[in-house]
C-alpha cells in the first residue's frame, strides 16, 4: 500500500511525484457521450438472503428458492438472468425484437450463464468478462455504441450466484469449508439495463454522460478470499482518474458508488484516496457494504457481478428517476483471476470501470 506522511494537495503540482507501483496512467481516459444515451428500462432479481438486507425493498423480484425450481444452481442462474433481461425490456416498453444487441457477462467459465441465456433470448450477443466490474463495462460499451449511432436499443446485463461461484472459485458448498473473517459473500442475483438513443420521448430517463475504462492493477494479493483488498487499488486508480480528468470533484456527485469492495475494501479505498489527497465523504458508498445487514453474518459484505448490478438497477436508479440523486459516479470492480491462477501462485489482477449517470432532473430546483 502507498503511504505518505500527509495528504498531497491536488493543487500543489505534486501529483506527478506520487509513487505508482502499478504504473498509474496519466493518459486521457475520459469518454464523454455528447448524445447522452438514456437508461430507459431496468430490472433486478435477487435471492432470499439479498431480499432481507438493508436495500431489499428496492429489488424488483426476490426468489425464495436458490435453485428456483431448476435441477442445478447453474440452471437457476440462467433463469434469473433471463428474467432480469426480459423484465428490463418490458420496463422500457419494448419487445425483445426491438433490442439490437445484448452485452452481458457473468462469473462462470466461458460466460456460461449469459451465453446460454442469449441462446434462448435470441438477439445478437456480445459477451464480456469483467468479473464483478461487468455491469459498468456493459454500460460503458452500450453507451459508446448507442452514442456513435450504431444501435438504438441495447440491453446490458450481469449475474452471479453464491453456489455457482463458490463451486468454481473456492469449494463446493457440500465441502463445508470455513470462511476467514475478511471474506465476502457472493450475491445471488441478476441485473439488466436497457440503454437507448436520446430522443424526445426518452428525455425523462437518466442519461449516461461519461465513462472511464479501467487500468489493470495488481498489488500482490493472492488470497482468493481477500477480494476487497485486491480490488481497492483498481477502484482508486479509476476514481482518481475521474476526479482529476473529468472536471468533476467529489462534491459534484450526490453519490459515488463502488461495486463490491465490502467493508474492508472500502476502508482501504478511503485510505488510498486520502494518500492521493482526496478525502471521500458521506456521499461515498459501496454496494457490497450495504447489500447485507451485519446480523446476516456475511463477513465483509457482498461481492459478485450481481452485487452492484442489482443495486444500481433498483436503489440507485430509483433515486435518479425521482431526482433525489442528480449525478452519480458508478465504479464496479472486478478481480480477474481464473479458477486455477491463484493455486499456481499468481497474484490477482483487478480492474474498475466507471460511468457517470445524471438524473433527467439535473439543474432543476
Amino acid at each position: 500500500m502507498i503511504k505518505h506522511s500527509e495528504p498531497i494537495s491536488m493543487t500543489s503540482g505534486n501529483v506527478d511525484e506520487l509513487p505508482s507501483p502499478t504504473g498509474f496512467s496519466k493518459r486521457p481516459r475520459v469518454m464523454r457521450f455528447y448524445n447522452t444515451p438514456r437508461i430507459i428500462g431496468r430490472m433486478s432479481v435477487v435471492g432470499e438472503k439479498e431480499s432481507k438486507g438493508p436495500v431489499g425493498k428496492y429489488f424488483h423480484k426476490c426468489e425464495t428458492d436458490d435453485k428456483m425450481g431448476e435441477k442445478t444452481f447453474e440452471r437457476a442462474e440462467i433463469r434469473m438472468f433471463d428474467t432480469a433481461v426480459r423484465g428490463a425490456v418490458r420496463d422500457a416498453r419494448l419487445k425483445i425484437d426491438d433490442i439490437d444487441v445484448m452485452i452481458s457477462g457473468d462469473l462462470l467459465n466461458q460466460m456460461t450463464t449469459s451465453s446460454y441465456a442469449a441462446r434462448d433470448i435470441g438477439v445478437p450477443h456480445i459477451g464480456i468478462y469483467g468479473a464483478c466490474s461487468t455491469m459498468t463495462e456493459g454500460l460503458m460499451l452500450s453507451a459508446t455504441l448507442v452514442d456513435a449511432g450504431y444501435f438504438t436499443n441495447i440491453v446490458c446485463a450481469a449475474s452471479s450466484h453464491f453456489a455457482t461461484a463458490e463451486r468454481q472459485f473456492r469449494y463446493p458448498l457440500e465441502y463445508g469449508c470455513q470462511r476467514p473473517p475478511y471474506a465476502q459473500w457472493t450475491v445471488t442475483g441478476a441485473g439488466a439495463s436497457v440503454v437507448s438513443k436520446n430522443t424526445k420521448e426518452n428525455e425523462r430517463f437518466p442519461k449516461i454522460v461519461m465513462a472511464i475504462p479501467g487500468l489493470i492493477t495488481d498489488y500482490g494479493i493472492n488470497d482468493l478470499n481477500n477480494m476487497g483488498a485486491a480490488m481497492a487499488p483498481a477502484a482508486m486508480d479509476t476514481m482518481f482518474t475521474l476526479l482529476t480528468q473529468s472536471g468533476f470533484n467529489a462534491d459534484d456527485f450526490d453519490m459515488i458508488v463502488t461495486g463490491d469492495l465490502g467493508k474492508l475494501g472500502s476502508d482501504i479505498l478511503r485510505q488510498l484516496m486520502l494518500d492521493r489527497g482526496i478525502k471521500l465523504g458521506q456521499n461515498y458508498i459501496d454496494c457490497g457494504n450495504i447489500i447485507y445487514d451485519v446480523e446476516q453474518k456475511c463477513y465483509q459484505g457482498g461481492s459478485g457481478c450481481a452485487c452492484s448490478a442489482t443495486i444500481f438497477n433498483s436503489f440507485i436508479m430509483d433515486k435518479l428517476m425521482s431526482g433525489e440523486y442528480k449525478r452519480i459516479a458508478y465504479l464496479a470492480t472486478g478481480a480477474l483471476m481464473s479458477s486455477q491462477s491463484c493455486y499456481q501462485g499468481e497474484t490477482i489482477p483487478c480492474i474498475s470501470h466507471a460511468v457517470v449517470v445524471e438524473s433527467p432532473f439535473l439543474g432543476e430546483k
